[in-house]
This record gives structure tokens, C-alpha cells and sequence, in this order.
């Protein structure tokens, strides 16, 4: 006969502990007396953070922040770069779609455009300056 095989996850109980039992974890790591991991293993605390969270709250001694979780914050200014370098790309690529808008226009109407466009601004601009 096939065996049914059940599996189940058991999941630890959060145990909570007295301010006072706190503060003595705390006061025995200041001393010196243990380190982190020996206070972790002799009192049965879980996590790796808890003795630090509470020399955090009740510990005389100064103890770093906790950082923030997640990617950190990108360079604003390689930001901005990357964006210029966006616009710069598609400029060119507008320059090119133009360049051969010219030269089929140009194939087409057998005649240079960009020429008679500058002659039609020359004029404008002389007719300006009277």
C-alpha cells in the first residue's frame, strides 16, 4: 500500500520577556561579561537582532541605528545623466529620421530642399532688417 506521507510545519511561540529580565540581558553584554551569541544561547532568545534592539532601548552605551531596508537611494546626479543621455539618444535618432526625410524628399523633387530653405531664411531675414 502507498503510504500517505504528512508533513507539518511547527512554528515557534514567541516568548516575551519582562523589562526588568531586558535590562539585566543588557546590563550582563555591557559588562563584558558575554558576548551577544553567548546571551542568545544561555537565556534561549531567537533572532539575531534582539540583544541589539534592547541595548538600543535600554543600554547606557551608544549603539548604531538600525539602516534602512531596501536599495538604497540612487545618485541623483547619475540619475539626471542616464535622463540626458535618454534625450541625447533620441535626438539623434530624430536626426536621422529627418536626414532621410531630406534625401528621399530631395530624390523626389530632384532638387537640393536644404538650399532652397536656407535662400527662403536669407531673404526673410534681409526683408527683416529693412
Amino acid at each position: 500500500m502507498d503510504q500517505l506521507k504528512v508533513t507539518i510545519k511547527t512554528t515557534k511561540a514567541q516568548k516575551s520577556f519582562s523589562e526588568t529580565f531586558k535590562k539585566q540581558v543588557v546590563r550582563e553584554f555591557e559588562q563584558g561579561l558575554l558576548n551577544k551569541d553567548q546571551l542568545q544561547q544561555k537565556y534561549g532568545l531567537g533572532g539575531n537582532s534582539t540583544v541589539l534592539r534592547w541595548c538600543r532601548k535600554y543600554g547606557k552605551l551608544a549603539y548604531p541605528q538600525q539602516k534602512a531596508t531596501g536599495r538604497p537611494m540612487k545618485d541623483p546626479q547619475k540619475h539626471r545623466i542616464k535622463e540626458l543621455e535618454a534625450k541625447l539618444k533620441a535626438a539623434e535618432l530624430k536626426i536621422k529620421v529627418y536626414d532621410k526625410l531630406i534625401e528621399v524628399t530631395n530624390r523626389e523633387l530632384d532638387t537640393d530642399v536644404i538650399k532652397k530653405i536656407e535662400a527662403e531664411l536669407s531673404k526673410s531675414l534681409q526683408q527683416d532688417q529693412e
